[in-house]
């Protein structure tokens, strides 16, 4: 499908990110990608469904591609998709405008992301915790051919069971079975939205983080459930504001390694960067080779903050 980019290519391309997480972390920038001036915005709308839906419809006609933030449209695992019954529906608002979650992103960028990354943290045997392993799959994959030793969490950060998982081939094995029931379930049974992404959780997850050495993924799932005490441990995310970054650094994290680029002091969520290729390409969807190379073309790299750094970043746009 040509998107509305692909018809007046001389004008500056507008792209938002709908997300069910809180309006506290709204904020609007802009950036050059692949020579075209993008102005970024993300609009929260705290777990209000109907009130996504009312910003779809609203904005439908004046953007060249939205991001569905706070929840997925799809899942891709081990090349097989599962679509979200209720992303779906939410998504259908946008009539014909594209809507993406960053899916595509995640399956190229992130891989690039955790190879890059190698020289800095050294992969192999180091422990990471990955709070949910269907959302980030390709950096599940890219750790573990990395040699990683990885502590998947998704049926305890997401389902609520005490069930750690080790073996990513045996973990996707499951996930053939009890996805298609899962995505037909609302999302906020699964994934903390609106005020709860500002809400940390006690309990016994907390002891999972405990053995790891890097903390992995969605970052409203690490901070709703991590302790307080994050001694040495380095955090690979994305999505951070500079708040988080204070946060982070008052707990002790070592470094945060971010799989967006960071502008104006804050780290791109996935759905809003790969809204603005979509609206760059002028087409939707984007076969993922040709976003990969787009990515390459780009010269997108992640962003390494360390607690010692002197400076650190400031900026307000969140997930």
């Amino acid at each position: 499908m040509t998107t509305r980019s692909a018809r007046d290519p001389g004008r500056p391309l507008r792209v938002v990110s709908v997300s069910r997480g809180s309006s506290r972390r709204d904020a609007r920038l802009e950036m050059t990608l692949l020579g075209r001036r993008v102005v970024m915005e993300r609009i929260g709308t705290d777990g209000d469904v109907s009130r996504a839906a009312r910003v779809y419809e609203s904005l439908r006609d004046e953007v060249d591609a939205f991001g569905l933030g706070g929840m997925d449209l799809e899942l891709r695992v081990s090349g097989r998709t599962y679509r979200i019954r209720e992303s779906v529906a939410l998504a259908r608002h946008a009539g014909a405008t594209p809507v993406v979650c960053g899916a595509g992103l995640k399956t190229t960028l992130e891989r690039r992301a955790v190879e890059a990354l190698d020289a800095e943290i050294g992969w192999r045997g180091r422990s990471v915790l990955l709070p949910s392993a269907v959302d980030r799959w390709g950096m599940a994959e890219a750790l573990d051919r990395a040699g990683a030793r990885l502590t998947i969490g998704d049926f305890a950060f997401l389902l609520g069971l005490p069930i750690p998982q080790h073996d990513l081939a045996a973990f996707e094995r499951r996930v053939r079975v009890i996805a298609p029931i899962v995505v037909r379930a609302p999302m906020a049974w699964i994934y903390p939205t609106g005020a709860k992404q500002e809400r940390a959780v006690t309990g016994w997850r907390a002891r999972w983080f405990d053995e790891a050495e890097v903390l992995a993924g969605d970052w409203h799932l690490i901070a709703r459930y991590a302790p307080h005490d994050l001694s040495g441990t380095t955090v690979l995310t994305n999505t951070t504001t500079a708040a988080d970054l204070d946060d982070l650094a008052s707990r002790g994290v070592r470094r945060v390694a971010t799989t967006t680029p960071r502008i104006a002091g804050r780290s791109l969520p996935t759905n809003l960067l790969e809204a603005a290729f979509v609206a760059v390409a002028g087409r939707h969807p984007l076969p993922a080779d040709e976003l990969d190379a787009m990515v390459a073309e780009a010269g997108l790299a992640p962003d390494v903050w360390r607690a010692d750094d002197e400076a650190r970043p400031g900026s307000e746009l969140g997930a």
